[in-house]
């Protein structure tokens, strides 16, 4: 008897899903509205290695940048914040798609690109099998089963830049509650000559757009960029909490990646959860099949492992949401003081704020 499994949504946590499925024999098949997913827009991604190593991409060709860490600016301050080696990849979100595409269709999935799924064919997919819905954080796969909503989101906007970049290791981000409430804005080194510049922000006082073009009329952000224009200016919607329910065992449906929430929301990076869950999603579908092993085991599964960091940064981003400007500038005074900066060049995790956590109490314990 053979098996299947259709997933919606053809990013990088719905394309694991499949690749993972295939290995395993069962008919995985891919569908998203796109003809070519993630363009028009140049997109990039921030990962930590041991987070991409993770997932079993060889990701080197759509790696565009090393980093080393990063400078956070607040209220007139800055700590710095720079390992001795390089902690993350910046990878090319376009080029990293094509290349799970490709695992996913060596391992034996088939990928249907410029294919939208209605109701009806989510309907009909669930009583073939299982449906995976990595469809983004408006997910049309969560909406048709009734699962919930994503409590808070965040609107982004960004751009790239050519310029000159004088330390391409190194990322900066400004936080400012006023300014960027909710999240911050960044500038990060895409290469040497790359530059994006972003912001992100939950209030519904202001949009993303605007909290952009005044981050450009900084003066710090101006010098940078001097007369350079704008490439692919572009919008995007981030989740910030995990949905209400990832998973619906009568019907047999899944939620991953964007489209669950799976995402870090002290930063916004969800490449590493969104693929582990991933994982986690096609392992849970593979004995389902060949033990009547429960579907609800995947949320579970899920929760266990990164429910507790994710409950982190949720903490890490009320607080910063929280502090304002001029008072978080002082904290960062008193961080570099206290050496805290040093520490987290020395120990810091981008995935992990438990294992900083564990290595702190270590630390002081030894």
């Amino acid at each position: 008897m053979r098996f299947s499994a259709s997933i919606i949504g053809a990013g990088t946590a719905g394309l694991i899903s499949a690749r993972e499925l295939a290995k395993r024999g069962i008919d995985a098949e891919v569908y998203d509205q796109k003809a070519v997913p993630g363009l028009p827009v140049r997109a990039s991604g921030i990962v930590s290695f041991s987070g991409i190593d993770s997932l079993g991409i060889e990701y080197s060709s759509c790696m565009t940048n090393r980093l080393y860490g990063a400078t956070i600016h607040a209220g007139g301050r800055s700590l710095r914040i720079r390992s001795r080696n390089p902690v993350a990849a910046v990878l090319d979100r376009h080029k990293l798609n094509e290349k799970c595409i490709d695992d996913a269709q060596a391992a034996g999935a088939k990928v249907n690109l410029g294919r939208r799924v209605v109701g009806a064919d989510l309907d009909r997919m669930a009583n073939g099998g299982v449906v995976i819905g990595a469809d983004g954080a408006l997910s049309a796969t969560a909406r048709h089963f009734g699962l919930g909503e994503i409590g808070k989101i965040t609107l982004t906007y960004k751009a790239v830049f050519n310029v000159d970049v004088q330390d391409p290791g190194m990322v900066d981000l400004f936080f400012d509650r006023k300014e960027y409430p909710g999240l911050f804005a960044w500038l990060c080194p895409n290469d040497k000559d790359l530059l994006e510049v972003g912001v992100g922000i939950t209030s519904k006082n202001t949009n993303a757009k605007a909290a952009y073009r005044k981050l450009l009329r900084d003066k710090r952000v101006g010098e940078i960029l001097g007369n350079a224009k704008a490439i692919d200016e572009n919008a995007s919607i981030i989740p910030m909490r995990l949905r209400g329910r990832i998973v619906d065992a009568k019907r047999k449906v899944l939620l991953v990646g964007d489209a669950a929430g799976q995402v870090k929301a002290a930063t916004g990076g969800g490449i590493v959860y969104g693929g582990n869950a991933a994982l986690i999603a096609a392992d849970t579908i593979a004995k389902y099949y060949e033990t009547g092993y429960g579907l609800r085991e995947y949320e579970a599964r899920y929760r266990k492992a990164y429910g507790f960091d994710m409950l982190l940064h949720s903490a890490i981003n009320r607080l910063y949401s929280a502090v304002g400007t001029y008072p978080m500038g002082t904290a960062l005074m008193m961080m570099e003081r206290l050496g805290i900066g040093g520490f987290l060049s020395e120990y810091g995790d981008m995935d992990s704020p438990s294992l900083i956590l564990r290595r702190f109490f270590l630390r002081k314990f030894a």
